[in-house]
């Protein structure tokens, strides 16, 4: 029980680098230009709903889409009539339509009923809207093809939904965390981009098609082939037929040539595109070959020899930024029509700054709250732990600096979790020791023992939300990602700081005051959880499941009707733009806006400080709901300010597109499934019955806490379920870690006293980590305000129910298994008499 020099010192190292590298978060600009260059400057990049950033309001080009399709058109009409041997004098263009001349007038009826082919229905079946082609005779041998309004309507609808996740894409392939892109209107994408972002690079990242293809260069003046310009103006004789389209890409690289060290593009193929790669170099060696995109030749290299791998590159006068923005656009993928930027503005935090500044008071209120009850519950000692706490807050903060991550709400919600995980590893610890203490030990072997003992519980609590955590980075996607990525962090940290640091203090403490004993005593003579407390749990069990699962029915027919209170992050709604005469005070219209009954109302600064950005969430009952709700909005903006002035209204669709929603149910649906098999391999599988089946228990009863009580349902509010998952199953392995250890130690014990002394032994820390927990978030649930309630109210609530749910749902569950299990072998024929191992629960 001696402290390495060389370990303490590591240790010491480690935290003033953490602090080094944090410290610039807390520090006023003004302070930070004085700060020595050669110690860090870096700090957390803040996201859009904390920080605000850049807003771009792109337009899909009319015209070019229409181009588009009138050329694809005059492809498609030949190949159609060349099939059926429809011979035809010219086919050519003839403004926005195609005028098709048949050698044959004869032919001409059976021509009109093969280019209808080429026509797509409007809408959700063929007599509903119509046809997106009006294919008509003009004439004995002309045929006209021509798009209907309804028919452009239509594609422009699709080119924007489509271009919703290509934008989002292109903006992660970049490394742009967790934008905010949504369709406004009928032909507008509005993407807002945290922090300050270079606003050349980004349009020419949104605006640009990234239509990529490949070519063979012919003779200038002949028929199919045009001039097209290189970067420096160079003109080249494209043959307008399509060699491979760039839709063959399955990857894009940034590199840089071997031999002279210039920035190029890396592709691969394919299988198809591959093979057709190889058939073109192969019959066409010593012709150059033209890399087309976006109507520019980016190279146009000799075919030296034929290429089989499947692969390439692209050179030109490319500096670093300008080949990863390639890449990036080619990964992906083309864009349906080209999108014009039209708009370019600042814009505030989504939250906006009065419900952050309520955020951080409620958060340091909850933190002295947490920091107060610690010490209380473990008097000077609890001061080690708050020590251990602060130097957690520290060093994750150190730690998202370093790799440079994005915070955001969601990322917030993951280091209260990372922070609770590392109250509730204390808490273990000092338990532990105070039982170790109480049996006799020496305050050294107190220490080891008692670490010793709630090492294993602490590894696998944490291995279990860091496994979850992984999966949610891996499959998940904005919000979820910037969750997963301040837990894990969180997570990490937790283990270093609770156990390791811990431990080396109180090591070097009990040495320097020679102690005998260790003594962890609470501030004042109360004690919570008496010594030898002996709950009979397990008689409640009936009443205690029965009652979850009628609780949880219930929620189930609250999320079909009345349904959750779903906010502008899911529905879309409304956004208006509102100018004021002098600086917009935001908390007076979030309150008196929120009081209108339209729901959720997120409010940001849009480019100046008396300049606002209002969004209310669609209204239920067609066109008519939104005109009233906009007529309110408009009234009630004047009643606050009587200079305001509406400027501009518009529709705007949801934040969570359906591909985002699907990715964040997969990732937890597969982190649920990771869990319970890592459960399984550590404990046996009724201990992951019981883990996810309380699991989904506890947070059907959140989501009815979210349809019973009408709270928005945001991305706030799955930051707050995300939170909730890693915090139950953290609680429910804890106890399940207790109740293998004495599984162990009474094998004759019946399993349902068993299960009653372990809840028993682990009240005490279940009920003070819940209560650090509840403590932290109470102040944020009362004062925080609309802003933040969907997050900190269920929050408040989901502690509660995971609390209860341990010792009312998950044990019973486990016994009920286990006894089944026990009933089970029974019956079955016994083979011999040979010990059985100790580990199952249908023995002890």
């Amino acid at each position: 029980m001696r402290n390495s020099p060389w370990l303490v010192a590591s240790y010491i190292l480690v935290i003033v680098f953490g602090f080094l590298v944090a410290m610039p978060n807390v520090l006023p600009q003004s302070v930070l230009d004085r700060v020595p260059s050669f110690l860090p400057h870096s700090r957390v990049s803040l996201g859009l709903d904390l920080r605000g950033g850049s807003h771009l309001v792109l337009e899909v080009d009319r015209a070019d889409l229409i181009n588009e399709r009138v050329q694809g058109l005059i492809q498609d009409a030949r190949r159609v009539l060349r099939e059926k041997n429809l011979a035809t004098s010219a086919i050519r263009r003839s403004g926005e339509a195609v005028l098709v001349t048949l050698r044959d007038p004869a032919q001409r009826d059976q021509a009109v009923t093969e280019l209808q082919t080429l026509a797509n229905p409007i809408g959700l079946g063929t007599t509903v809207g119509g046809s997106d082609l009006s294919i008509t005779s003009q004439g004995d041998n002309t045929i006209s093809i021509a798009q209907t309004d309804a028919g452009i309507t239509s594609h422009i609808n699709a080119a924007v939904e489509q271009s919703l996740e290509i934008i989002r894409q292109r903006v992660d392939q970049v490394g742009v965390a967790e934008p905010t892109i949504q369709r406004v209107g009928s032909d507008r994408v509005l993407v807002q981009l945290p922090g300050e972002q270079d606003p050349s690079r980004l349009r020419q990242l949104l605006g640009s098609t990234a239509k990529m293809s490949f070519h063979l260069l012919g003779d200038q003046g002949q028929p199919g082939v045009t001039m097209i310009a290189d970067e420096s103006g160079q003109q080249y004789p494209v043959l307008d037929r399509v060699e491979l389209s760039g839709d063959r890409l399955t990857d894009a690289r940034a590199a840089f040539d071997q031999q002279s060290r210039q920035p190029i593009v890396t592709f691969r193929f394919d299988s198809a595109g591959a093979a057709r790669f190889a058939q073109i170099t192969q019959a066409n060696v010593g012709r150059p070959f033209a890399i087309v995109l976006d109507n520019k030749v980016l190279s146009a290299p000799v075919i030296q020899t034929p290429i089989t791998g499947g692969s390439g590159q692209i050179s030109g006068s490319f500096t670093p930024e300008d080949a990863t923005t390639l890449s990036a656009l080619l990964r992906a993928g083309s864009l349906p029509a080209k999108l014009t930027v039209i708009e370019e503005r600042t814009v505030g935090a989504d939250l906006g700054s009065d419900a952050i500044e309520m955020g951080i008071f409620t958060g340091l209120i909850g933190f002295v709250l947490v920091v107060c009850f610690i010490f209380f519950l473990y008097g000077s000692w609890g001061i080690l732990a708050n020590a251990a706490l602060l130097i957690n807050v520290v060093l994750t903060f150190a730690g998202l600096t370093l790799i440079g991550s994005t915070l955001t709400l969601p990322g917030i919600a993951g280091v209260v979790l990372g922070i609770g995980l590392a109250v509730d590893a204390n808490v273990l610890i000092n338990e532990r020791i105070k039982e170790e203490t109480r049996k006799g030990k020496s305050a050294f072997a107190a220490i080891d023992s008692g670490f010793a003992r709630a090492y294993s519980t602490i590894v696998d609590s944490n291995v279990t939300a860091l496994i979850a955590t992984v999966l949610l980075f891996w499959f998940g996607s904005g919000p979820v990602r910037g969750f997963a990525v301040t837990m894990g962090l969180g997570i990490m940290i937790s283990m270093f700081t609770a156990v390791s640091v811990v431990r080396v203090a109180m090591i070097y403490i009990a040495a320097q005051r020679k102690l005998k004993k260790i003594e962890i005593k609470p501030l004042l003579p109360i004690n919570l959880v008496p010594d030898g407390t002996r709950i009979p749990f397990m008689k409640g069990r009936f009443i205690g499941i029965g009652v979850s699962v009628l609780l949880s029915i219930a929620s189930l027919v609250l999320f079909v009707t009345p349904g959750l209170n779903y906010g502008v992050d899911f529905r879309g709604g409304i956004q208006m733009e509102v100018v004021t005469a002098n600086e917009a005070d935001l908390a007076s219209f979030r309150s008196g806006l929120n009081e209108l009954g339209l729901g959720e109302v997120a409010l940001q600064e849009f480019g100046a400080h008396n300049r606002l950005l209002v969004r209310v969430e669609r209204q239920p009952g067609g066109e008519i709901a939104q005109t009233e709700a906009v007529e309110k909005l408009k009234a009630e903006v004047l009643k606050i300010d009587q200079t305001a002035k509406v400027e501009r209204t518009e529709v705007v669709g949801p934040k969570v597109s359906g591909e985002l929603a699907t990715a964040g149910f997969l990732s937890v649906l597969l982190a649920s499934i990771a869990m319970m098999i890592y459960i399984w391999v550590r404990f046996e599988w009724p201990f992951a019955v019981g883990a996810i089946a309380t699991l989904v228990l506890d947070v059907t009863k959140t989501i009815g806490f979210f349809a019973i009580t009408g709270l928005d349902f945001n991305l706030t509010a799955i930051a707050a379920l995300l939170t909730l998952v890693g915090y139950s199953v953290n609680d429910k392995v804890v106890v399940y870690d207790r109740m293998r250890e004495n599984m162990r130690l009474y094998k004759k014990m019946p399993l349902r006293d068993v299960i009653d002394l372990s809840i028993n032994e682990t009240l005490a820390r279940s009920l003070y980590t819940s209560a650090t927990a509840f403590l932290s978030l109470l102040p944020m649930a009362i004062w925080g305000g609309s802003a933040v309630s969907s997050f900190a109210i269920p929050m408040v609530f989901g502690i509660l129910v995971a609390a209860l749910s341990s010792v009312f749902i998950a044990a019973p569950i486990l016994l009920f298994l286990g006894d089944w299990r026990t009933r089970h072998q029974a019956q079955k024929p016994v083979a011999d008499d040979t010990a059985v191992d100790s580990k199952q629960i249908s023995n002890v």
